[in-house]
């Protein structure tokens, strides 16, 4: 008999670094003011969950945390393979300085040694979200996570993968027959929207 356990894969509300158009990476940035607001007009519309998930780094934690309050479910629950793709030498750059410094790197999708790779990125992710659903079978999930890493889940999976918003994501399928299936895009949940791109 099969089990499916449905997992709603959201991006994390707008930081400082965002609204600059700063590649975050792993760096630890905080919500900034914008983002805690979008957290809290996305709980407004989001449904009840079996579980709230997040990534380690304070931005998503932040995120699941209002959210979860809200929505009267908790503890979240945190899982480092859910951060974001480690951009190395460009973390904290701008798009100009990445241009700059690596002149052509952007318009040939070609990334600078030290920036973990998609395929290593969205490995992990469906790592951690097969363990997320078989620790609640047959449930509803709600993950508060990061864009590129969400994005590289999706290309894995097969699906397109459009630059996301702040509080956009994915919903995804763990089936016990079938493994791991991409769902539908979800556009931003919030009207406050973010100033910064998916990373």
């Amino acid at each position: 008999m099969d089990v499916t356990t449905r997992l709603l894969v959201l991006r994390h509300g707008q930081t400082e670094w965002n609204a600059l158009h700063r590649w975050q990476g792993h760096a630890d940035i905080a919500l900034d003011d914008v983002g805690s607001r979008q957290a809290v007009e996305a709980a407004e519309v989001l449904g009840t969950f079996d579980a709230v998930w997040a990534s380690d780094l304070q931005r998503a934690r932040s995120t699941a945390e209002i959210i979860a309050e809200a929505i009267g479910i908790g503890p979240v629950l945190i899982d480092a393979r859910l951060r974001e793709t480690h951009v190395g030498p460009w973390e904290g750059l701008t798009q100009q300085e990445v241009e700059r410094d690596w002149p052509g790197f952007l318009a040939a999708r070609r990334r600078p040694d030290g920036f973990e790779s998609y395929d290593d990125a969205a490995q992990r992710m469906r790592d951690a979200l097969t363990d997320i659903a078989h620790n609640n079978p047959g449930g509803e999930v709600l993950i508060i996570s990061h864009g590129g890493v969400i994005r590289a889940l999706r290309r894995a999976l097969g699906a397109p993968s459009d630059q996301l918003g702040n509080l956009a994501g994915s919903w995804f399928v763990q089936s016990k027959l079938t493994g791991l299936r991409v769902g539908d895009q979800v556009a931003p949940l919030v009207a406050v929207r973010a100033a910064g791109d998916a990373r």
